[in-house]
């Protein structure tokens, strides 16, 4: 048998026997890497574990705590879960298992509902199935054979998903004992590499997310390399329950849905008003200095101008049906893009206009599917923050970087220090499909963005095949304080729409050019934003931005007077004030406004009176001592307009 010559990362090498799986080549490093290591990429590819080695190639190996080796376990810690439910529950019929941040989930067809009691019995089951160290082995046939083999398992879901994939495609399945199913892999090699997992939750979920179809029943899980990883994990999830936007929005009175109005349709009630004016007052302010301008558009349009822009190809689905208003078909509108392309082409203009900048917060309507509503982050009516630019090629670059800042300056006044940009493109093979056919166009907006993204220093990664339709674009991926996952905001190119729309300006020659636009969403829309920032803050939010931003609290009826004249001096300063003057003692009243989660509160007695001084308790940090009335609304007034971090 002849050697071959594996590369590793460090540059180093190992000569062993053609066919010696990457697990062959671990053990040889050592037992500790030998123990840890659940997958290996082989000349740039993922692949099992057990693959052989059949010439020369570079070899990494991955454990457990790395990003592909948590994926990894991740998925097959869903087909463990799947083989203890078959094992527990024979009729059970498997669907699909995907990974998702942090977890996974699988859905089953069974006759009954998953308890927490049944999700123990499983996850005893799993740990049983993994200790007995069953290898994991890939397969290969072709569709025939695939349909054929699940046929014969009398696993219909997976029959219906085989006959959608092409013919001529080869379908691979992962074995481990009696089980089998469908998956692209990776895997681990055998079921002793999973140690440390948690099934978490269970709902119900319709076949393929369409109401139409037969509701399943959903197991939520998750898997990590390390006891220790996994603790810390459920921890968050504890704290995320904690700070879950929904119970915190009812507790602050920020919003609510009411079934009358409709799912996913947020009626927002003062508290939450107040957050929407001062990120609208933000947003304004923010682009004023940017050189926007702002519009307004109705929420009603023809449908001829979604033919024109491609939205009624591209994106029907997506929208509330037509109504028909004097024999034309009328829509609610799902984006502001095309009245935009009006507003701009309602005038002549010249290149010395450009850019032109619009920008608006009127509200959006999109049918979103029942089962994928969510709180404030799936809903069916939202006020975007939304803006388009319309600029010549030689501006585009500068107009792209000036948007992708902006980002980080609202990263920096919300304290969002993680954050990930990902530049979606095009996918060749969709050209005149699922993206316009303009192959050098899309190549060369894909690296104008790409040389944009690179001279402003900013973090992203490529993502292919998650284009618009009509040119690449920038989504924004942020992290909140405890390490949860948000999609907020978007940048995208359009080299597509401004000719449909025939938008022009004339260039220094006298010449008709059609302009590139750029539409952004810093703050995504209202409602995702502050559902996210419910989370990120715990409703703990920076003064300026608290409903409720002060609470005057007077130790007895006694002093009633005076606590009423420093609530009318917040007041007429602009400061978000109330009163408790309730006949309830002191502590009470504290209690009432940390519940609250009250910023400021301001204790006054006979003392504070007699000096005109107030004792000031914050959210924070504590008690802060007996300060000058005036002198304190003047430090509050200066936090406010400065829209500081600070909580003292």
């Amino acid at each position: 048998m002849n050697d071959i010559k594996v590369k590793l990362p460090d540059n180093s090498y190992k000569i062993v026997p053609t066919g010696t799986t990457a697990q062959g080549v671990a053990d040889i490093i050592g037992p500790g890497l030998a123990r840890a290591v659940v997958v290996a990429k082989i000349d740039g590819v993922l692949k099992d574990l057990n693959f052989p080695l059949g010439q020369d190639c570079n070899l990494e190996l991955f454990t457990g705590d790395t990003e592909e080796g948590h994926d990894t376990l991740l998925h097959s810690t869903a087909h463990l879960m799947a083989q203890a439910v078959k094992d527990l529950f024979p009729k059970a019929k498997v669907t699909i298992g995907p990974t998702i941040e942090n977890g996974f989930f699988y859905d089953f067809d069974v006759d009954f509902s998953f308890t927490d009691e049944i999700l123990l019995e499983i996850e005893k089951k799993m740990k049983e199935l993994a200790k007995s160290g069953q290898d994991i082995k890939r397969n290969e046939l072709s569709v025939k054979d695939a349909v054929s083999l699940f046929k014969s398992m009398d696993e219909d879901y997976k029959v219906e998903i085989i006959e959608q994939i092409n013919p001529d495609d080869i379908i691979s399945t992962y074995i481990q004992s009696d089980f089998t199913d469908l998956c692209r892999g990776p895997h681990v090699s055998n079921t002793s590499k999973i140690k440390h997992f948690k099934l978490l939750s269970t709902s119900g979920a319709y076949w393929r997310g369409d109401e139409k179809n037969k509701m399943l029943q959903r197991i939520y899980g998750t898997v990590f390399a390390s006891k220790e990883a996994l603790k810390k994990h459920l921890e968050n999830l504890e704290e995320a329950k904690r700070r879950d936007h929904r119970k915190i929005g009812k507790e602050m009175k920020l919003f609510s849905f009411d079934s009358d109005i409709g799912p996913g349709l947020p009626l927002w009630l003062p508290n939450g008003t107040v957050m929407i004016e001062e990120l609208e007052s933000l947003a304004k302010y923010t682009e004023k200095k940017a050189g926007y301008s702002q519009v307004r558009t109705p929420h009603l349009t023809k449908g001829t101008i979604y033919e024109k822009s491609g939205h009624l190809e591209h994106y029907k689905e997506s929208m509330y049906p037509e109504m028909e208003i004097d024999g034309v078909d009328y829509y609610v509108k799902p984006m502001n893009c095309p009245h935009h392309h009006k507003i701009y082409s309602s005038m002549p203009r010249s290149y010395r206009d450009m850019p032109v900048r619009l920008s608006e917060y009127g509200t959006c309507y999109r049918y979103e599917k029942s089962g994928q509503l969510f709180g404030l982050m799936r809903v069916r009516s939202m006020q975007m923050n939304d803006a388009h630019i319309y600029c010549t090629e030689q501006q585009f670059k500068e107009e792209f970087m000036n948007v992708c800042k902006m980002y980080l300056e609202y990263f920096d006044l919300f304290d969002i220090e993680k954050y990930m940009m990902r530049l979606s493109l095009h996918d060749k093979k969709d050209l005149g499909d699922k993206y316009v056919d303009e192959p050098e166009l899309w190549l060369e907006t894909e690296q104008w963005v790409r040389e944009a993204l690179d001279e402003g220093g900013f973090n992203y990664i490529e993502v292919p095949g998650e284009a618009a339709f009509y040119g690449p674009k920038i989504d924004v991926q942020v992290w909140s304080a405890i390490g949860k996952e948000f999609t907020l905001a978007t940048n995208q190119v359009d080299f597509v729409v401004p000719k449909r729309f025939d938008l022009t300006y004339k260039d220094e020659k006298g010449n008709l050019q059609t302009p590139i636009c750029i539409h952004r969403a810093p703050l995504s829309t209202h409602e995702r934003f502050i559902g996210f920032l419910i989370e990120h803050f715990g409703g703990n939010f920076p003064l300026w931005l608290a409903p409720t931003q002060v609470a005057v609290l007077p130790v007895s009826d006694k002093v009633n007077d005076y606590a009423s004249s420093i609530t009318k001096k917040l007041i007429d300063s602009d400061i978000r004030a109330v009163l408790d003057d309730r006949s309830d003692k002191i502590g009470a009243k504290i209690r009432n406004a940390e519940i609250s989660r009250t910023n400021v509160m301001l204790i006054v007695g006979p003392k504070e009176k007699e000096s005109k001084t107030v004792s000031v308790r914050r959210k924070f940090s504590g008690d802060l001592g007996t300060v000058d009335r005036d002198m304190l609304i003047s430090q509050l007034i200066k936090e406010i307009k400065d829209r500081s971090l600070t909580h003292s």
